[in-house]
């Protein structure tokens, strides 16, 4: 599936699309550029959910905790500035993608081999004022 969005309101078509298919899988790969969106897609989706906290990337903590009244738990990865899968292992990756939260990737690349079988890759494009955000089962 392909969504286009110009804006941040038309964002919101691509979270619900996002938040109807967290019941296929509960975690989600998002695959882009440096500042291609990542991170307010999450908040956005976030916000959707009913998440009250302010979401915002972790990028140095590697990992941020919301709550969302339908949805539990949902854990944001930012795995951008990891050496390497290891570092992942180390802060309990697993424990996290194979609890049932929902899990929110940022730099999914980066612990390939780690990722669950079964997951939504969102993969944001940029073309001049706007984005496509593609869709797919893996």
């Amino acid at each position: 599936m392909q969504i286009e969005a110009a804006d941040l309101q038309q964002l919101d078509a691509v979270t619900a699309e996002i938040a109807k298919q967290l019941k296929k899988n509960r975690a989600v790969c998002l695959v882009g550029e440096m500042g291609a969106g990542k991170t307010t897609l999450i908040a956005k989706l976030c916000n959707q959910l009913g998440v009250k906290d302010n979401v915002s990337s972790p990028t140095f903590s590697l990992v941020n905790e919301y709550l969302s009244p339908s949805e539990g738990t949902i854990f944001h990865f930012d795995f951008y500035r990891i050496a390497n899968e290891e570092e992942a292992l180390d802060m309990g990756v697993e424990e996290y993608l194979y609890s049932p939260a929902i899990c929110c990737i940022e730099w999914p690349e980066k612990i390939e081999n780690l990722l669950p079988v079964h997951y939504l890759e969102v993969k944001i494009e940029q073309k001049q004022h706007n984005r496509i955000y593609k869709l797919r089962h893996v």
